[in-house]
């Protein structure tokens, strides 16, 4: 007898209608209708009145980004708002002007992996590379370094292990841009691969508020937690690039266009091809641009003059000299921190020539680009996923899935290779990899009249990834005094 009220109440929940004169919506949470009076020769109140035009509604998936659904009578409006609607161009936006390599001929076709080649094949390509590597400083300098700007920070100890590192990176990376010359008033610092912008707000407080200085953070993804927001009421100047460096035309920046200020380029942890992309786009692409403004046509002069500037041509040829080279650099400085050796490309890199150079081509880069990850991989073990993520999380944003992928990728490959090699044997040919593919950038640089250096800049518990790629023009290098 008692169960039955219970049924009738379960009964008339399901089976009940609105009372007359009340509003159709059924409110789940408290189980009812709703009690709100709608309009006269409506079903619903004004609360819930869209519902009743949303049950003959239509969702579609967007036919721009199909992860999300709209109604199918607002897709044009829709559209117009859409945040995977493309975007007008930024006006520094020039497509493929880094990308390098533009014969689909040269550009490899898809290799087996490592782990699929033979035993001969696998020693054919440790031999190639052992013969290319002959002459090449395996042995790097230390130029471990400090800045007093982070001295506070390194001395707090608020900050955890994770931000100890990133500080003792930035601090090393700060002391040898101060070691270069590279920290003064007058610059305008870009900062690749810039993240939440922690190496550009280091620089600024070791500048101190120096006058005429510029920062651009390039970055293609959008970043939380920036800290350029915080220098937005001083004298120096943050502006946001967010852009491919590969699409990035740097002489079309309005900032640069109004101040052609001396560039520094800098970058922490920056991702396999997009140091390639970096260097392109300061050496090439911006170089290139600001050599051909700077060339003027050379005024006529009368017989008289060329009789008098005969007799003094050879010292004033060689002072003009002194001085166009002096006034003509456009970029004063690259120091950028290497990482993921694994992530080049060929069609980007621009160290090819090099490779040509020692009988190596494509198909020996793809594989010692793979090989490159074995030099870590002695470690493996030790390295949470903590500690392999505090690299890459502060600096490349919404990468670090990325990074554990590709290092999972490369490196469970070769985990059928340990018959044949051991894992010293495996770290000993990593090093060689991504010193052969530094080397190319190095040459590069060389070529293009650089001063560029390779150094280690942290140690290796702080980062496996510790080494510094530094550049000056030549005619600005100040040779470190003898002991």
């Amino acid at each position: 007898m008692e169960a039955e009220p219970a049924a009738a109440e379960g009964a008339g929940t399901e089976m009940a209608a609105p009372q007359q004169g009340r509003c159709a919506h059924f409110v789940e949470r408290k189980k009812r209708f709703c009690k709100m009076v709608p309009a006269p020769g409506r079903r619903f109140c004004g609360e819930h009145g869209q519902q009743e035009k949303e049950n003959d509604r239509k969702r579609i998936p967007c036919p721009l980004d199909p992860k999300h659904t709209v109604y199918e009578d607002q897709l044009q409006k829709h559209l117009k708002k859409c945040n995977s609607r493309e975007k007008p161009k930024p006006v520094y936006f020039v497509q493929d002007i880094n990308a390098g390599l533009k014969d689909v001929a040269e550009v490899p076709e898809i290799q087996m992996p490592i782990s699929s080649l033979s035993k001969e094949e696998l020693e054919d390509l440790i031999t190639k590379l052992k013969k290319a590597s002959n002459g090449l400083e395996l042995h790097l300098k230390e130029q471990i370094l400090s800045h007093q700007a982070l001295q506070e920070a390194l001395n707090d100890p608020k900050n955890g292990e994770s931000a100890f590192k990133h500080l003792k990176q930035q601090a090393s990376i700060l002391g040898n841009m101060e070691k270069l010359h590279l920290l003064g008033p007058g610059r305008c610092f870009v900062e690749f691969g810039a993240g939440r912008g922690k190496l550009s707000h280091w620089v600024d407080i070791a500048l101190q508020n120096a006058e005429n200085v510029q920062f651009l953070l390039v970055e293609r993804a959008t970043a939380r937690f920036k800290v350029d927001g915080k220098h937005k009421r001083k004298d120096s100047i943050f502006e946001r690039l967010q852009v491919d460096i590969q699409h990035l035309c740097l002489n079309k920046v309005p900032i640069l266009e109004e101040k052609k200020l001396p560039l520094v380029g800098i970058g922490k942890h920056l991702c396999g091809a997009a140091t390639d992309l970096a260097l392109r786009c300061l050496v090439e692409s911006y170089t290139t641009c600001c050599d051909g403004e700077n060339e003027e046509p050379v005024p006529k002069r009368s017989k008289s003059d060329k009789t008098e500037l005969a007799s003094n041509s050879s010292t004033d040829n060689e002072r003009n000299e002194e001085d166009t080279l002096e006034n003509s650099k456009p970029v004063a400085g690259i120091v950028i921190a290497l990482c993921c050796h694994h992530r080049c490309d060929w069609t980007h890199y621009v160290g090819r020539e090099f490779f040509k150079s020692v009988g190596l081509g494509p198909v020996e880069f793809h594989y010692y680009q793979r090989m490159s990850s074995w030099a870590t991989c002695g470690m493996r073990e030790s390295i949470t996923k903590s500690s392999m993520n505090d690299e890459e999380s502060e600096d490349q944003t919404n990468n670090t899935e990325e990074h554990d992928q590709a290092y999972s990728k490369t490196e469970g490959g070769s985990d059928t290779l340990q018959g044949l090699l051991t894992v010293e044997e495996r770290k000993e040919i990593g090093c060689l990899c991504k010193l052969l593919i530094d080397h190319g950038r190095i040459e590069y640089l060389q070529q293009r009249g650089y001063k560029a250096a390779l150094q280690y800049y942290t140690e290796s518990a702080v980062s496996l990834e510790n080494i510094l790629l530094t550049a000056v023009p030549r005619q600005s290098w100040i040779p470190e005094p003898t002991a």
